[in-house]
C-alpha cells in the first residue's frame, strides 16, 4: 500500500455502491471525489485549467506546459490533484527551495535537500469555481504537507487581490516579493507545516 493511500484526508470519497445491472453484471462507478498526486500524463489537463484561470487576469501562466511536466516528472509528490468522477477539477503543484525567501530562481528549480515548499500555483476549472474547491483544496494540501517529515515551511507569491484568500487559508503576508513577471509585482506569503506531532500521530502519516 503506498504512502498516500494511508492519509485520511486524501482518501477517495466514492458514490453509491456499484449496483447490478439487468444482465446480472455490476456497474463500476469512479469515485466522486478523489485527491491524489499528478503524475506527468496530467500535465495537458492541468495547462488547460491553468491558462483559461489566469491568461485573462495576469496575461501570463505560472508555469507553462513544458515546467508543468517539468516539475511533475521531478517532484510530483508535491503536487495535488483534485478528479471528480475522473475528471481533473483544480490541482496544486509545488516544487522544494532552500532559501528563506523566494527568488526568481525558484520559478524553475526543485532543490530536492530543501524544506520549504513553493508553491507555485492552485487553480480551478471554471466551471466548479465559487464553490470554495481552492479552499479545500489548500486545506488538504497543508495537512499532506504536515506529514511530510522533510518539510518546514509552504511558501508563494501572489497578486495584491489574492492576499485576502490565502490569508484565510491561514498564509501570513511577509511582505513584496523580489521575483517579478513582466510588469507584475507580489505579494509572498508563508504557512508553517512543521511542529504538528499530534496531527501525525492521528492522521496515519
Amino acid at each position: 500500500m503506498s504512502a498516500l493511500s494511508t492519509l485520511p484526508f486524501l482518501k477517495p470519497v466514492h458514490l453509491k455502491s456499484p449496483r447490478s445491472s439487468p444482465g446480472g453484471q455490476r456497474r463500476h462507478t469512479l469515485p466522486a471525489s478523489e485527491f491524489r498526486c499528478l503524475s506527468p500524463e496530467d500535465a495537458v489537463s492541468v495547462f488547460e485549467i491553468e491558462r483559461e484561470a489566469f491568461i485573462s487576469v495576469s496575461g501570463d501562466c505560472p508555469l507553462h506546459l513544458d515546467e508543468i511536466r517539468h516539475f511533475l516528472n521531478l517532484c510530483p509528490e508535491l503536487s495535488l490533484g483534485w478528479f471528480e468522477e475522473g475528471r481533473l477539477v483544480a490541482f496544486i503543484i509545488g516544487s522544494l527551495w532552500d532559501q528563506d525567501r523566494l527568488s526568481q530562481a525558484a520559478l524553475t528549480l526543485h532543490k530536492p535537500r530543501g524544506t520549504v515548499v513553493h508553491i507555485h500555483v492552485l487553480a480551478v476549472h471554471r466551471t466548479f469555481r465559487q464553490q470554495g474547491k481552492g479552499s479545500i483544496l489548500m486545506w488538504r494540501y497543508l495537512q499532506y504537507l504536515r506529514c511530510l517529515p522533510f518539510a518546514r515551511r509552504a511558501l508563494l507569491m501572489c497578486e495584491d487581490f489574492l492576499v485576502p484568500f490565502y490569508q484565510k487559508c491561514g498564509f501570513e503576508a511577509l511582505g513584496p516579493c523580489e521575483v517579478t513577471v513582466g510588469e507584475l509585482a507580489f505579494i509572498e506569503m508563508q504557512h508553517p507545516v512543521r511542529g504538528h506531532a499530534f496531527m501525525r500521530r492521528n492522521s496515519g502519516c
